[in-house]
């Protein structure tokens, strides 16, 4: 395949991604949701976490600490232990060039359960990694302090990956302190193996997961349990002018023992394969893979993989999630083409499809029956023609390709780190796999696939500071489902859902939310996996239809007076994001596109307020799912204005803004008598020593009252006075005395603009001269 048509998503547009991704249904702030969180005092980097399902325990590796938490609450700490690197080797590891207060510490890497008394633990301790063996009834190390190179990276911020299986150790790492060797290794007592150091095998790879898939009991073949891993690597099979990276999956079988002559203590089953995640239509690649989860469930006829993805060059910001089924990889893996190297002109090196012969047994599979039908009893006795194809041939031409042969799930506007899936049976027997894909912005997304398409349920933001989410991992108990996210400086808990968040039957259902229900009798909305009952008569829909909502719902109204020519503020908080606000005045939709209306994200401004706006406001909103529109009523306002004395209104009286001398003022007074509150007065200084000041009186009017205000200053001994006098409105006429009230309130609403206006114009005005400055 030619790489230019392949890699042809370096020209995507940014406009190609507008209309990627739907909108999360529900935004949940960090304050606004109940989470747990744990963080000690100077610890950092929490990592690495495992999960101890049977006895509710969450163990956690930070920098020089692991920790046992309780895993209902995570606050409750249970153990403690700190792995501390001396002060020895922290002095050497700087010496080798790097930081003694970062780099040159122990970073937990490996917390795996060895089993029911010891955790296999290992760590880079100062870039000379390091493993023992934690016990878990006295919470202390044996000191065994094994070498922990090619299962634990010499720098923290390597890529590395680990699994163990009935007691065995494996991991993706890489071998040396350059980190320039990577390796796929076993550490086994009697059969240790690892990967070949050479190109072809693995190319930079930046270690994601993995993970064991047992072999099906109910099998006639006597297939292996596989271990996979999943990595990004740099391209060997296309050129492009930089480094290509391409997302892979290697598999090798647990009975693996290595060859007797070729590939001994090597990896005979090692093969790997590319994983495709494109959008086809629109030209674009998924080509880095950020994290894996394998979903094994007894309601699945076969585990599924589910990858987050992101293009290489993420310049349009975009996710996506791929799923694919196992067979999927084990059809490429055992009927797929291989890949050889090719010698052309000036001695350059290409990949091709090999189509040549392939020797038998086939090179890179697991021993099964058919192998041992053939006298081929383990992989010692495979011949060398198979094991040297292998070992030349570790890379497969044929791809993995999605369920769907397209993404899941596309977002534009963010970068997913992490992702686990849960199983869920709704209540009408339905199963969905719900998807938790946490970003580098500390917030959580809830996705599920549907009829309609791809639903986002909510996005909830786990860290306040918006830090990456390193690590996820769930708890799926059937009546204790939790997830749990690590980052740099801490660890959260937080539930699969909050049902009970949602407080009408509208929003309980339109969440969609396989997890919840509405219960009529109690009038609340509940996690289905958390109650005891055995008659539900709850209402729940995925495909979002809230048709069986009773659309009674107790109405709360805000009464709230108003004086004339003021300006009301209603408010209405609305959540989905999948809504529209729609405003009702005495039960007709109401125009808010009319001067009079200004709407806000949280509030309806009306403006100018006489005895027409006196009424019934409502805030609905109306939400569209399967072309049906649903409406519920948010907020119920009752306005009324305030009955005004004719003797007195409320206007504002104002000085013009004047400029003079740095000790400028001014003094008002009112009727003779000098006022000494209601005053208002702005000033700022200009460029020659002046000062421009602007001053203004609000204050509540009667008829007949006379104003005088003067402008003040030492120097000069002069002032300038301006009288303004309000009339009684009979003297003068209603007509002329709303008039002159309308005036006055538009004089004084523009003054605090023009302040604004004039102070930019007097700081762009640096390099010219007061007089123009003042002019303009």
């Amino acid at each position: 395949m030619a790489q230019l048509d392949f890699y042809s998503v370096w020209a995507v547009l940014l406009e190609l991604a507008v209309a990627f991704g739907p909108v999360p249904r529900i935004i949940w702030e960090h304050r606004e949701v109940q989470l747990i969180h744990f963080h000690e005092t100077g610890v950092s980097n929490y990592s690495t976490l495992l999960l101890r399902e049977d006895r509710d325990v969450l163990y956690v590796g930070a920098r020089e600490v692991i920790f046992a938490l309780n895993a209902v609450n995570i606050a409750e700490k249970q153990h403690e232990l700190h792995w501390k690197v001396t002060e020895d080797k922290r002095t050497k590891c700087a010496v080798k060039g790097k930081s003694e207060q970062t780099e040159c510490r122990n970073y937990v890497r490996v917390l795996q359960q060895l089993n029911d008394t010891f955790l296999y633990v290992c760590g880079t301790n100062a870039f000379q990694p390091t493993c023992d063996y934690l016990n878990l009834i006295m919470f202390e190390l044996e000191g065994k302090n094994e070498d922990g190179k090619g299962r634990c990276p010499f720098d923290p911020a390597q890529s590395y990956t680990s699994v163990m299986v009935d007691e065995e150790l494996y991991s993706g790492t890489s071998y040396n302190f350059l980190g320039s060797e990577p390796i796929i290794s076993r550490n086994s007592q009697q059969s240790p193996l690892r990967t070949e150091y050479a190109i072809p095998w693995l190319n930079e790879p930046n270690f994601v997961f993995a993970d064991v898939v047992r072999a099906d009991q109910n099998s006639t073949d006597g297939e292996d349990d596989k271990i996979y891993f999943f990595f990004t690597e740099v391209s060997v099979e296309y050129e492009f002018v930089g480094k290509l990276m391409i997302p892979r999956i290697a598999r090798v079988c647990k009975r693996d023992q290595g060859g007797l002559r070729t590939l001994q203590k090597k990896w005979t089953s090692f093969l790997k394969a590319r994983l495709i995640c494109t959008i086809p239509d629109r030209n674009l690649i998924f080509n880095i893979i950020n994290d894996v989860f394998i979903l094994k469930s007894p309601t699945l006829k076969e585990p599924v993989i589910y990858g987050v993805f992101t293009p290489q060059l993420n310049n349009v910001g975009l996710s996506a999630v791929c799923a694919y089924n196992l067979s999927a990889v084990e059809e490429v893996f055992s009927k797929g083409k291989y890949m050889q190297s090719a010698t052309v002109e000036q001695s350059h090196t290409k990949w091709v499809r090999y189509n040549g012969e392939i020797p038998n047994p086939r090179p890179g599979a697991c021993i099964n029956s058919e192998a041992r039908a053939l006298n081929y009893m383990t992989s010692l006795n495979l011949p060398d023609k198979t094991l040297q194809f292998v070992k030349d041939h570790p890379l497969m031409d044929d791809s993995v390709t999605p369920v769907g042969d397209r993404p899941r799930l596309v977002k534009r506007d963010v970068k997913y780190t992490q992702i686990v899936v849960d199983r869920v049976r709704a209540l009408n027997g339905t199963i969905y796999d719900v998807m938790f894909i946490s970003t580098d912005q500390g917030a959580l997304h809830k996705a599920i696939s549907y009829e309609n398409g791809m639903h986002i349920i909510e996005e909830t933001q786990l860290f306040p500071n918006f830090e990456p989410v390193q690590t996820l991992l769930l708890s799926s108990k059937k009546s204790r489902r939790y997830l749990y996210a690590g980052s740099n400086s801490g660890v959260v808990q937080s539930p699969v859902a909050f049902c009970d968040m949602y407080t009408t039957c509208f929003d309980c259902v339109l969440a969609r939310d396989p997890y919840c229900a509405w219960k009529p009798l109690e009038g609340s909305c509940v996690n289905i996996f958390q109650e005891s009952e055995t008659e539900r008569n709850w209402i729940q829909n995925i495909g979002g239809d809230a048709s069986s909502c009773s659309d009674k719902v107790k109405e709360n109204s805000l009464q709230h007076t108003f004086k004339h020519g003021s300006t009301a503020e209603l408010k209405c908080s609305q959540k989905s994001n999948l809504a529209q606000v729609v405003w009702k005045f005495r039960d007709d939709i109401l125009r808010v596109e009319s001067p009079k209306y200004r709407l806000l994200e949280k509030a309806l401004l009306i403006f100018n307020l006489s005895e027409g706006d006196s009424g019934v406001y409502q805030c609905l909103s109306e939400e569209k799912v399967k072309n049906k529109k649903f409406s519920q009523v948010l907020a119920k306002h009752v306005l009324e204005l305030k009955k005004v004395q004719h003797t007195t209104a409320s206007p504002v009286v104002a000085a013009a803004p004047i400029e003079g001398p740095d000790d400028s003022h001014f003094v008002w007074k009112k009727n003779g008598q000098e006022m000494k509150t209601c005053i208002t007065e702005q000033s700022h200084r200009l460029f020659d020593g002046r000062v421009h000041v602007l001053s203004w009186v609000k204050d509540s009017v009667s008829g007949n009252t006379k104003y005088k205000c003067s402008f003040i200053s030492k120097i000069g001994n002069t002032s300038s006075e301006v009288l303004i006098k309000v009339e009684d409105k009979d003297s003068v006429g209603k007509d002329g005395w709303t008039k002159e009230l309308d005036t006055w309130r538009t004089v004084i609403s523009e003054h605090d603009k023009m302040m604004q206006n004039w102070r930019k114009t007097w700081e762009t005005c640096n390099k010219k001269s007061s007089l123009s400055c003042t002019k303009e």
